[in-house]
């Protein structure tokens, strides 16, 4: 079995079906990564298509895990659109085909990506994930992501609420760059209203 990464900024038919299969796949079998029910080919090539533009753009990069030449894993990272964010991305569409489960394809995709956005410059990380899956949480913190926030039962799937985990992982800053946390002043600060 051979497990090759790669890094489109294109998509051809190939890509297109391969994808859709893996992400129909991952929903069909109960995965949250974004749809509710198993998307269609259109909604898979829209995604794709969004990705590939802000790959294309600097502000993207998709990794897809091949075993044996065809696609059975995927991982994106996207830059926050705003611009007092750029310095963060979204990580999103972490997938591993049901029938390539058990390969190691989703830390593979995952350290990848981080690597990839190191790479890029940004010095953050983000993501959002379903509080009940435990086992990709485990994963995130095995790769350093840390939990900054959690939002209860915010997560509609029908008549069932689920918690969204939102988790970080820094991942450097530029030496020039200072530092300031919650620290009072420079711009948008304000004094307190009240002593503590």
């Amino acid at each position: 079995m051979e497990i090759d990464l790669d890094w489109p900024k294109d998509a051809d038919e190939g890509l297109r079906r391969e994808v859709h299969e893996v992400l129909h796949a991952v929903v069909a079998a109960g995965g949250a990564i974004g749809w509710q029910s198993p998307p269609d080919r259109a909604g898979t090539d829209a995604w794709l298509d969004d990705v590939l533009t802000r790959v294309r753009a600097g502000d993207a990069a998709l990794a897809v895990a091949r075993v044996d030449g065809v696609v059975r894993a995927t991982a994106s990272w996207r830059r926050d659109p705003a611009k007092v964010f750029e310095n963060c991305a979204e990580l999103g569409k972490v997938t591993a085909h049901p029938a390539a489960r058990g390969l190691g394809l989703g830390r593979t995709v995952v350290a990848a990506i981080v690597e990839n956005a190191r790479s890029a410059g940004l010095e953050v990380l983000y993501l959002g994930v379903r509080g009940n899956n435990l086992g990709a949480i485990e994963l995130y913190e095995e790769l350093g992501f840390r939990e900054w926030g959690r939002l209860p039962n915010s997560i509609a799937v029908g008549d069932q609420r689920f918690d969204s985990v939102r988790m970080h992982l820094p991942l450097g800053h530029a030496p020039h760059v200072e530092l300031r946390g919650s620290t009072p002043g420079g711009n948008g600060s304000s004094s307190r209203r009240r002593a503590p």
